[in-house]
């Protein structure tokens, strides 16, 4: 079966261009602000949408997702409004996918079965679960597998030869590459070493390549473009959200400023093979 993930992949390989994943924190900075943000991702060049669960206390987010998160969560945000949100976007979008990611805590507040049946029903595509490592699989890997949800894993600079075949097993969808040791929000130091990062992973899986952390303009976009098969923009979308509120509250530009930055990013990850 070809899922929204592998296809949308494939249709971006055969354009010669790398997928362009944006990075959004479900409810922020407020539910109905979130939402049409969302529904606008996709007609302003975002190819895959990264749908962040809120969670109260993240051990790998920078400053400006964790703000997000804590915008969403102040707004009454929970797991139930974010595939409420998925299950409205499937009404009028059934290509785009869409990849939970987050943390552990809150699918098991929910209930993991209760959960991988709710988020297959709202259409959710893939899972990005940053603290269960390859060991913690039967926890929610190999479950959300049979549910036909693929479950990303991540990579890292430290992830060596001898570890990565352990991290690629049970992995679908895609490979998710981060750039760097650290936080999200940073700046990339060495994007030669990503791209030596990406071929090494190549070399074990058949799986496309994805590259996370760090990306913040079109010009980082095209760069780690060339290589990987496909690129995550989330800090700065972040950003984007909150320099567009007042006192904390959403206005009329800030559904704006986040297609703005997206279409400006779209255009970066197709010249990044031209």
């Amino acid at each position: 079966m070809t899922t929204r993930i592998a296809a949308r992949f494939a249709k971006c390989a055969a354009e010669g261009r790398p997928v362009l994943g944006t990075f959004v924190m479900a409810g922020d900075p407020d539910f109905a602000t979130g939402e049409a943000i969302l529904h606008a991702l996709p007609a302003a060049g975002a190819d895959m949408i990264e749908f962040g669960m809120p969670f109260s206390d993240p051990m790998a987010d920078g400053p400006g997702v964790q703000l997000a998160g804590q915008r969403a969560l102040a707004g009454g945000q929970t797991m139930k409004k974010t595939l409420a949100m998925v299950t409205a976007f499937r009404k009028t979008d059934d290509v785009t996918p869409i990849v939970l990611m987050g943390y552990y805590n809150p699918i098991y507040s929910f209930g993991v079965d209760a959960f991988l049946v709710a988020a297959k029903a709202a259409g959710v595509d893939g899972l990005i679960v940053v603290d269960l490592p390859p060991e913690e699989d039967d926890e929610l890997c190999i479950p959300a597998q049979k549910a036909g949800i693929n479950f990303i894993r991540l990579a890292t600079p430290t992830t060596d030869d001898q570890r990565l075949p352990k991290v690629l097993n049970n992995t679908s969808g895609f490979v998710y590459y981060v750039s760097m040791t650290g936080i999200t929000g940073a700046a990339i130091k060495n994007h030669a070493a990503v791209g030596e990062a990406i071929t090494r992973i190549k070399g074990h899986t058949d799986l496309p390549v994805a590259v996370g952390f760090g990306i913040k303009t079109a010009d980082d976009a095209a760069i780690m473009g060339r290589d990987a098969d496909g690129v995550v923009v989330g800090t700065a979308i972040c950003n984007a959200v909150k320099d567009s509120l007042a006192d904390g509250k959403a206005t009329a530009g800030t559904v704006a400023a986040v297609t703005a930055l997206v279409t400006d990013l779209a255009n970066g990850v197709r010249r990044a093979r031209a």
